[in-house]
């Protein structure tokens, strides 16, 4: 800022100065404002499902896990049923323990593996045509 020599100029200044407060005090106002939309609980819930849903690496794990407990769930209702024996059923739930612990481990293998199962079929049947 340049030397103020005349009251004018201190008058021009001060009013230039508040002008400057007047908008700066407007925006640290609006900014308190979306500081506290953004702290609300539904907000940070929105948000922190927003951002976890949205990370691939995380879609990829949920639906590796959940297609490990599905299979692994069948699996064990197919061998051992509804058996009343304590051994079967233990024996059943070790099963499908391991064989979701397998199958969410190599979720990608095997979706590479089903897609190129199904190109394979789809293509031959469209060369045929």
């Amino acid at each position: 800022m340049e030397k103020i020599s005349s009251i004018a100029g201190l008058k021009n200044a001060i009013q230039v100065l508040e002008v400057q407060q007047r908008i700066k005090g407007h925006e640290l106002k609006e900014q308190i404002s979306l500081i506290y939309e953004s702290l609300k609980p539904v907000n940070l819930i929105r948000n922190t499902l927003k951002d976890l849903f949205s990370s691939q690496y995380t879609t990829e794990n949920i639906s590796g896990a959940a297609m490990g407990a599905v299979s692994g769930l069948i699996l064990k209702n197919i061998l051992i049923g509804k058996s009343g024996n304590a051994f079967k059923r233990l024996l059943g739930s070790i099963l499908q323990m391991g064989i979701s612990k397998i199958i969410s481990q190599n979720s990608e293998i095997i979706k590479s593996f089903i897609q190129s199962v199904f190109q394979y079929f789809f293509h031959k049947k469209n060369e045929f045509q």
